[in-house]
């Protein structure tokens, strides 16, 4: 359960735990979805693959299913849609690009599976402030 907590957390704020290893049935076989949770900002549900390795086109299909099923036998009054989330150990940026995943309500990210360098961690965190601080800019300016 601390696991599942933290996990959780990581995601952020809004995220409520609704199965792991959902069963689908269709045409009388067993699939199983991962993780499935509902954004309560969002209203809707939230599916959540877990690949050991790099993005494969195949996992679109497999996630549109999930997605299809649970739209259709799952999804409450007054909720949006479902989304999918596979994530995965790498990805490549133009098999996502043409596989048009967002039109499918379908995102892809990928996890670490080793920590970075110290270097490259604060390589990392003083570009993402750089950009913060610009997009602030940017908002800052358009109030004006």
């Amino acid at each position: 359960m601390r696991e599942l907590e933290q996990f959780l957390l990581e995601l952020g704020v809004g995220f409520c735990f609704v199965a792991r290893q959902k069963r689908i049935i269709v045409d009388d076989e067993d699939f199983h979805l991962d993780l499935l949770f509902f954004h309560r900002i969002l209203k809707r549900l939230v599916a959540i693959e877990l690949k050991i390795d790099d993005f494969r086109p195949e996992y679109k299909g497999q996630m549109e299913l999930y997605l299809r099923w649970l739209d259709k036998h799952e999804r409450g009054k007054g909720e949006e849609p479902p989304i999918g989330l596979i994530l995965c150990a790498g990805k490549k940026s133009e098999r996502i690009e043409l596989l048009e995943l967002g039109r499918s309500g379908i995102h892809v990210a990928e996890y670490l599976t080793e920590l970075p360098s110290k270097k490259v961690l604060q390589e990392k965190l003083h570009k993402a402030i750089e950009h913060a601080r610009k997009r602030f800019d940017i908002d800052s300016n358009k109030e004006t």
